[in-house]
């Protein structure tokens, strides 16, 4: 039976929670979920929520665990066109009622809100608004109107590249009376695909009744946060920050064009090499707070440890935190009332040529 509010009236939603403090979200189920051989790269469609629920359900509670305040619901890709693709139609709404379940069973075991997902579609064509409007607006309804039935809390657009694509999410968003968080992934160097400045495009959404602006995917930390400084002086409404873990770089701004050892396409299933470690997220994460980021997260790549680290940035202190890392208790690069004494010439030896400063590193963060 359809869910009418995924919380009680009493527990803030996502406004009330943008204006005391920051909202972790964490996604990246995509890539976690083919990593963990539950999902096919390629289509990318999110078969796991019907074929493997359970998986989906693990994923969900390690992220909670670790500090993400945003259960979003695993409709990335789950729409008609996608599945049409795949030969799996019939079981669009199956799909996209069962993520949105799943996404609230999770969220009430920590206070957590449920986001529901809309994304890119590949059919829109920004030289055939009108027709190619017509099906986004079509497989954006249908998706909005099911979170809006299941309870949802907020609906996240994301993924998006042409200001045309984003403007249909919204509408389609404010139909149904729920909060908006409009995200872009820009994986061209200046220019959405329909040609507006990225910081420009975020001010046609703002000034379109968005409550949230920013963007996820495609960049890293180091290319994504020079657009975040400029964003954050051009817009008044909170801004999203929820990048991939992957050092990106000015030649090379977004994870698609990341080359592997032998020069070939690292995207997307030999990015492990350009994979950034917790203790980046975590400095990410401090950079977004200075900047005035309210809503910070990440994306493709992301797993609950680099959750764990950003949450712990920000001065916090989930669950999973019982289980982070003591480097004092290791047994050659603990403290000396560990190390064995005859452990301690080997260490020096073998441990400690070239790595007095990657210890203290970890140790320190």
């Amino acid at each position: 039976m359809p869910a009418t509010s995924s919380h009680a009236k009493t527990t803030p939603g996502l406004l009330e929670r943008l204006k005391k403090d920051v909202v972790l979200c964490a996604e990246g189920y995509l890539f976690e979920l083919e990593r963990r051989g539950r999902l096919k790269a390629g289509a990318f469609v999110p078969e796991v929520v019907l074929d493997n629920p359970n998986a989906l359900r693990e994923l969900h509670k390690e992220f909670l665990d670790a500090g993400a305040e945003v259960i979003e619901a695993f409709t990335y890709y789950a729409h008609r066109d996608k599945l049409r693709i795949i030969g799996r139609e019939h079981d669009l709404e199956p799909m996209n009622r069962q993520a949105l379940r799943i996404a609230r069973e999770v969220a009430k075991e920590g206070n957590a809100l449920v986001a529901g997902n809309i994304c890119n579609t590949w059919c829109y064509d920004h030289n055939d608004q009108e027709k190619s409007g017509a099906i986004v607006r079509a497989i954006y309804d249908e998706q909005c109107r099911w979170a809006s039935e299941e309870g949802a809390d907020f609906i996240i657009a994301e993924t998006l590249d042409t200001v045309g694509e984003a403007l249909i999410a919204l509408e389609v968003i404010k139909k149904y009376h729920l909060p908006s968080v409009i995200t872009y992934a820009a994986h061209f160097k200046d220019k959405t695909r329909d040609g507006y400045d990225w910081v420009e495009a975020c001010k046609i959404i703002e000034k379109h009744g968005a409550d949230v602006v920013g963007f996820n995917c495609a960049r890293g930390p180091a290319t994504l946060l020079p657009l975040l400084e400029r964003l954050r002086k051009e817009v008044k409404i909170p801004i999203a920050a929820q990048p991939v873990p992957y050092a990106t770089t000015e030649e090379r701004p977004a994870f698609q064009h990341l080359k592997d050892r032998k020069g070939g396409n690292a995207f997307p299933l030999a990015l492990e090499q350009h994979l950034l470690s917790r203790f980046e997220m975590a400095d990410f994460t401090k950079e977004c707070k200075r900047i005035g980021v309210e809503f910070i997260g990440i994306c493709c790549g992301g797993a609950p440890y680099h959750i764990r680290a950003m949450a712990e940035a920000l001065g916090r202190k989930p669950p999973s935190s019982r289980y982070s890392a003591d480097l004092s208790l290791h047994g050659a690069l603990g403290s000396d009332d560990v190390v064995k004494k005859h452990e301690k010439p080997y260490v020096k030896v073998g441990w400690t040529s070239e790595a007095d400063g990657k210890v203290e590193h970890a140790t320190k963060h």
